[in-house]
């Protein structure tokens, strides 16, 4: 019998999944892949390995039954060994991944108010599997926690120290996709893995991420996801006096700015048309163009801000879904970054090659696709061997 690790990723109302084999390989074999959308709705939609029917699902616990009845039910010779949870935020205390107990489960429900729009999915996904398999061993993986080492000059807000005792910092976020990048990146060069790089994990959410020594020392996301780049719904850095206008001057409440930021704001507020950058970068309308512009402009002025932050720059890597198949966004931010001595092989970009940098370019970029779930894959069967 073989023995798997199931990978969760819970959203309001969708649960994302991978299975893998738990053969505590450090890049471990995906076995199945697939989602379960529209929980809640009345008819949701269970979909993996490219087929899908229609359930009645209500919520993540039915989901979740769903799911280990499918696995019972498909392949009999599976075992669950363990669970592994991508958790958006773990706050100042979680730097390391944990099995999760009821004391794990206070310290992450405290945070709730830090990430009020994933969160509580994350955990409800947690506590719906402690109901339906008490015995279940669960992990708990962070976001937040490739970024504590950030150093405190990068991770304090200018607010009095009252507030940053109470929690108020720049955390960081994707960490599971920068921790999976700086552990592949010694396999395209060491000697970059220990330089000065910028990740660029550009997708639906998308943030940059300065690493030195292959240790994060600053990045673009702070204290919620909402902070940084312009993203596909998400607004960005804005002047928090804008909030301040939209609560006084347009007599807005929280819930509706909060909605508005985070959901109506970004590529889909800039365009009017879509959030999706596939769609901008096919459309000819003007405002799908000026979008584009500005998440490549803020990209830029990003990237030269970390660059600064690390004393220089040694290697820039594209990732996620964005960065890795849009040559079209990697071409505008590295001509927009020319002076940082970055040059690219048209060509190469053109096909998504793992390196794109031209010969004479004074810094090496790369292409090097993501894979959080793999990432927690790794985290989860280590901590349960560990552990148990």
């Amino acid at each position: 019998m073989q023995e798997v690790i199931i990978v969760i990723n819970a959203g309001s109302s969708s649960i994302k999944f991978a299975i893998f084999a738990a053969d505590g390989s450090r890049y471990p074999a995906v076995l199945y892949r697939g989602q379960i959308s529209g929980i809640g709705n009345g008819e949701a939609q269970f979909t993996v390995q490219g087929d899908s029917h229609s359930l009645p699902i209500h919520d993540h616990q039915g989901a979740l039954r769903v799911l280990l009845d499918w696995l019972d039910a498909h392949d009999d010779d599976l075992r669950v060994l363990a669970i592994g949870h991508r958790i958006v935020h773990g706050g100042s205390h979680h730097i390391r991944p944990a099995l999760i107990d009821e004391a794990v489960m206070a310290d992450l429900e405290a945070l709730i108010p830090l990430a009020p729009l994933h969160q509580p999915h994350n955990l409800s996904a947690i506590r719906a599997l402690q109901q339906l398999h008490p015995d279940l061993i669960q992990a708990a993986c962070f976001d937040t926690a490739f970024h504590h080492t950030i150093p405190e000059v990068a991770h304090t807000f200018a607010l009095p120290k009252f507030f940053y005792k109470e929690g108020v910092r720049r955390y960081g976020f994707h960490g599971l996709s920068y921790e999976y990048i700086m552990n592949v990146l010694p396999q395209h060069s060491a000697a970059e893995a220990d330089g000065r790089v910028v990740i660029a994990h550009l997708g639906q959410g998308a943030s940059l991420c300065a690493v030195r020594n292959r240790q994060s020392v600053a990045t673009t996301m702070t204290f919620t996801p909402l902070d940084g780049l312009p993203m596909g719904t998400r607004c960005g850095s804005i002047d928090p006096a804008v909030v301040l206008y939209l609560f006084r001057e347009k007599n807005m409440t929280a819930d509706a700015i909060s909605d508005l930021l985070h959901h109506q704001s970004g590529l889909a507020g800039l365009s009017g048309i879509s959030g999706d950058m596939k769609t901008l970068l096919s459309s000819e309308h003007a405002d799908a163009r000026k979008a584009v512009d500005i998440f490549v402009y803020h990209i830029c002025r990003e990237l030269g801000s970390l660059a600064a932050a690390l004393g220089g720059l040694d290697t820039l890597i594209f990732t996620a879904g964005i960065g890795e198949r849009a040559a079209v966004i990697r071409d505008k931010v590295c001509k927009g970054a020319a002076w940082l001595g970055i040059d690219i092989d048209p060509e190469a970009n053109r096909n998504n090659a793992a390196q794109i940098s031209s010969a004479k370019s004074a810094v090496s970029v790369r292409v090097i696709p993501t894979n959080e779930e793999q990432m927690i894959a790794y985290h989860t069967y280590t901590l349960t061997i560990g552990g148990h």
